[in-house]
């Protein structure tokens, strides 16, 4: 088994994004990002994937081309274009279009197995007039090209994301050269995306190449399913604490603290009502801190930090926090409790660990209440010398909903800059995440109600898990038509990400 060593040459106009999606597809920060013409100057090769057998499959980071038009009139002119482009010699500084197109196409050349061509999908196909002389050119030089489809904006439904890659296809159709056209967005991919492009690579390998590329596929796929699989543990451990948790009602906050949670809601505890509602501020406090921790580790597994982590979050709060409009004194005053996934309190008030179903909602929970107002309970225990609050099983599955909702922000996390960041949580999503999970409401239900009657933990924690995956792969296969492998394929990732 010979290991090889397998070259994909990132190359686009000028200004369209090549370092952005280099930065997303390696994980890790690269090159330098500005809004200007030829930042990256020269060509800059990183290690995409690596097998312990010796394999690689390498990203070159070009220059983009420059004056296309011009250099193709120039080129058109000579017996052998491409021979006469690399042999001409230009000022780096004078004449730096021709000059980093040069280098582009100086590493397609010499070193590019196949070209990712990246184009500005936020233009129309007919208004690029710089695809049209670039396709010209890698014509020339004669290598499999990937077109790329970067600046899509935010998820849409596959319908409207078919419709797009269908425009460039047919905008493209007239090159030979190009083998395909794929949608993956610098901020907004996700990773099922990226496996179509590695999947799709071997086909245009050299015989002697498509087994190292097959076993960098594997070596990819073991990554991205062991990620899967521990981010659904990481839901799964939220969610089980979630139904586990109960507050007693004597043994709940201070009286003053519990009033000011409360009122930052919108609501004020009755006499006679203040140690109840303190008790489920208390555990509202607690489900806040468990969902921060939850996203924290999402967050960490998925490789971003610093300043990627702080945008996630901040995206969490504005886009999945709340349906219905809440003053900014409010917001400031709830501060822990209205952030993470949650806007809304839903609790239960039990005692002997027999649930009555009184409770308050205040607020609503995005993708788990609707649009629920808030609205309070009036059922008082009689006769119990204790009572105490937990997390009703219809707020659980809400909870649910948004722990979806929140591992597909972090996993389409990209590493992009742009104003379409600002609207990355898409309203369908919330749609197909709620279908998800009523689709299994009765395996939901059954697993509250044996997880706060069963000792074994770790089996109530597997077994969530596994229905988490299955819903979560159920949502991409909807989300990305074809992105998941094939049915075979498709099975065997089900089984990879349930619980060992």
């Amino acid at each position: 088994m010979e290991p090889a060593t397998i070259e994909l040459g990132l190359v686009s106009h000028t200004n369209a994004g090549k370092t952005t999606l280099a930065r997303t597809l390696l994980g890790r920060e690269i090159g330098e990002v500005r809004d200007a013409p030829h930042v990256t100057e020269l060509a800059q090769a990183h290690t995409l994937l690596e097998t312990p057998g010796g394999d690689v499959l390498r990203l070159w980071d070009t220059p983009g081309f420059g004056d296309s038009a011009r250099l193709v009139t120039r080129l058109r002119a000579a017996d052998n274009p491409i021979g006469w482009l690399m042999r001409e010699v230009w000022d780096r500084y004078r004449n730096r279009p021709l000059w980093c197109s040069q280098q582009a196409v100086r590493t397609v050349r010499e070193s590019a197995d196949v070209v990712l061509y990246l184009v500005n999908a936020a233009e129309d196909p007919g208004d690029a007039g710089y695809v049209a002389p670039e396709m010209q050119i890698l014509t020339w030089i004669g290598k499999p090209v990937i077109v790329l489809l970067n600046q899509v904006g935010p998820p849409r439904p596959a319908t409207d994301e078919r419709a797009e890659l269908d425009r460039w296809r047919s905008a493209v159709s007239t090159f030979p050269v190009v083998h395909e056209v794929l949608a993956l967005d610098a901020f907004a991919r996700c990773w099922v995306q990226e496996g179509v492009l590695l999947r799709l690579l071997g086909s245009f390998l050299p015989a002697q190449k498509q087994p190292a590329m097959r076993r960098l596929v594997a070596l990819w796929q073991a990554r991205n399913i062991d990620r899967f699989q521990q981010s659904m543990g990481v839901l799964a451990q939220q969610l089980l604490a979630a139904a586990h948790d109960r507050q007693t009602v004597a043994q709940s906050m201070p009286e003053e603290r519990s009033r000011r949670v409360l009122s930052a809601l919108g609501l004020g505890a009755r006499a006679g009502d203040q140690a109840r509602e303190g008790a489920m501020a208390e555990l509202a406090e607690r489900l806040d801190r468990h969902i921060r921790t939850s996203t924290d580790r999402l967050i960490a597994l998925h490789g971003l930090e610093g300043e990627a982590a702080s945008m996630v979050l901040e995206r969490l709060e504005t886009h999945y926090s709340m349906t219905e409009p809440m003053s900014a004194g409010k917001a400031a005053a709830a501060g822990g409790i209205a952030s993470g996934a949650l806007a809304g309190l839903l609790a239960d008030l039990a005692a002997g660990g027999i649930t009555l179903g009184a409770g308050i909602v205040a607020g609503t929970l995005v993708g788990a209440l609707g649009g629920v107002g808030v609205a309070r309970g009036h059922n008082l225990v009689r006769g119990a010398d204790k009572g105490s609050v937990a997390w009703s099983p219809s707020f659980l599955d809400g909870l649910v909903r948004s722990a979806l909702l929140r591992y597909l922000a972090v996993a389409h996390f990209g590493r992009g800059r742009g104003a379409y960041a600002e609207a990355e949580a898409p309203a369908f999503w919330k749609d197909e995440v709620a279908q998800a999970v009523d689709e299994r409401q009765q395996a939901f239900e059954a697993l509250w109600e044996n997880a706060r009657g069963s000792d074994d933990a770790a089996q109530a924690e597997a077994d969530l898990q596994s229905l988490l995956a299955d819903a979560a792969i159920q949502l991409l296969e909807r989300l990305y038509p074809g992105a998941v492998p094939a049915t075979e394929d498709s099975n065997t990732i089900r089984q990879d990400v349930s619980p060992r």
